[in-house]
């Protein structure tokens, strides 16, 4: 049996008609649930976004015209820089024997920084000593006068030479003459005792009994005797003839020169000599003062409070009395060290300014070190001429440093400063974004009318303070200014946020 299988049958003409009606609908409850999803989401959408931006879009923000107390400040720009600065150095060139300090370190007046080497000066210091004390014997002696030994020495001296003079003038005395005349007859009998002898000696010549020698000795006896005799006979007549007047009248020259002699040791020291003691006693002291001076000196103190920023030397360094210094370690240094003391704000103020500060005018400091944190300051000096760069005229103004415990202010920062020049009191203020400039350069707000629509109002300005500009005429001080607009209501107008012919933008805070 042969079955034909090229024609084709449909399998669903087989199936149910229920089955088929449900297999077309099954897709129509998936379609309703996204439908229902979508709305919801939609709604959603429209009341926590569409809603809310359409209701701030048609919101008109106000605020109320009030009364305040506002401080006006001036600001200014600054820099941190030390009271005082500078490079330490030895008055005399010498090597460098201690450096006691180090970079960083805070020091006191009058603290030891530095000891230069002074053995040379300690061995002039002792010589210098020596003749002080020399100078101050010698005064001494001056002022005392000369010794009661001295005096008796001089006295005695004077006696002896009065004795003699006293002396010369009596004469010889007889007992002198009568021994010159023994002395003479003791030489005459010596002469004619040789005379005999000479006599027999020739005869005794003559006869041939003694040689020619002997005759010759008894000659030479004989006039030695005949000598004798003529000088004894001198001596007698000096005698009986007495001292001579040139004798004596030098005898009395020499008892005058020892009276005087005797009256100035007596007298003691003229009043020139102690004088000229005293003279050589101050001039060796100040010789020493000057060494202890030079050896003092070598002691290098730190001449105010402050702190050591820059060391040039080290210990064994030639250093010399200048002040310049040495960033480079292998170059040479005149200096030893650099010294800054407390630190300070210089600002400068333009001259429109100037009139508002004063001497011991508070001042609030701020450091772009250190954001949001404020340090309190003083004016402590106004330059009394001005600097023009530029072609700007400024002064200016040192403020001191009050309230800094950590010493948190470096030289060199950036600093703002603001100086507290005054205060308005129960000012009308508006804020100063509401502050609009219509054409013709008039100043004004715009004031909530009916149905919120902006009506302007002309004012009159003064400070702007802390985004709040003064309004001296032109409101009552119960209106509202419009700070927005309705869409489509904006004016066509300037902000007034800084100063007529200022231009747009800049910090112009607590000026007038």
């Amino acid at each position: 049996m042969k079955i034909d299988t090229s024609g084709s049958v449909d399998s669903s003409y087989f199936l149910p008609e229920a089955k088929k009606n449900k297999g077309k609908m099954s897709w129509v409850p998936w379609l309703l649930t996204v439908l229902l999803l979508g709305g919801i989401g939609f709604a959603v959408y429209r009341q926590l976004v569409i809603v809310p931006a359409q209701q701030a879009r048609q919101k008109v923000l106000t605020v109320p015209v009030e009364r305040r107390s506002l401080p006006i400040i001036v600001s200014a720009n600054g820099t941190v820089k030390p009271e005082r600065s500078i490079n330490v150095s030895p008055k005399e060139s010498g090597v460098l024997k201690e450096l006691l300090v180090k970079e960083g370190d805070t020091v006191k007046k009058g603290q030891v920084l530095a000891k230069m080497d002074d053995s040379d000066l300690q061995g002039q210091l002792l010589q210098a000593q020596g003749q002080l004390a020399q100078a101050q014997a010698n005064l001494q002696k001056a002022i005392a006068g000369n010794r009661p030994q001295d005096i008796a020495q001089a006295q005695a001296a004077l006696d002896e030479a009065k004795a003699n003079l006293q002396k010369a003038i009596a004469g010889n005395r007889p007992q002198d003459i009568a021994q010159a005349q023994a002395r003479l007859k003791s030489a005459q009998a010596i002469l004619t005792k040789a005379e005999d002898n000479f006599r027999r000696n020739q005869q005794l010549y003559r006869s041939g009994a003694i040689s020619l020698q002997a005759l010759n000795q008894a000659r030479a006896d004989r006039d030695s005797a005949q000598a004798a005799v003529n000088e004894a006979q001198q001596a007698l007549a000096l005698q009986k003839a007495g001292s001579r007047p040139e004798d004596i009248e030098q005898l009395r020259a020499v008892v005058r020169q020892k009276q005087q002699a005797l009256a100035l040791l007596k007298a003691g020291t003229r009043q020139e000599d102690i004088a000229a003691a005293k003279a050589q006693v101050i001039a060796a002291r100040g010789a020493l003062q000057t060494i202890q001076t030079k050896i003092n000196d070598t002691v290098i103190r730190a001449p105010f409070d402050g702190v050591v920023t820059q060391k040039y030397a080290d210990p064994g360094a030639f250093v010399t009395p200048t002040t310049s210094g040495s960033s480079v370690s292998s170059a040479t240094s005149s200096s030893i060290l650099s010294l800054a003391s407390t630190n300070q704000v210089v600002a400068n103020l333009a001259e429109t300014n100037i009139p508002k500060i004063r001497l011991g005018q508070k001042v609030i400091i701020k450091a772009d070190a250190f954001p949001g944190k404020t340090f309190e300051g003083k004016v402590s000096q106004i330059a009394a001429q001005a600097t023009v760069e530029q072609n700007v005229t400024s002064f200016q103004v040192k403020i001191s440093i009050v309230s800094d415990p950590q010493k948190l202010l470096r030289s060199g920062m950036n600093v703002e400063a603001d100086f507290q020049v005054g205060q308005l009191h129960n000012a009308m203020v508006v804020p100063t974004a509401a502050v609009v400039r219509r054409q013709r350069g008039i100043a004004g707000v715009f004031v909530a009318g009916p149905d919120n629509k902006p009506v302007f109002t002309p004012i009159e300005t003064g400070a702007t303070v802390n985004n709040f500009t003064e309004v001296k005429s032109g409101l009552m001080g119960k209106e509202r200014v419009l700070l927005s607009f309705p869409p489509g209501l904006r004016p066509q107008s300037t902000p007034r946020g800084v100063f007529p012919g200022m231009g747009g933008g800049g910090r112009r805070s607590g000026t007038l």
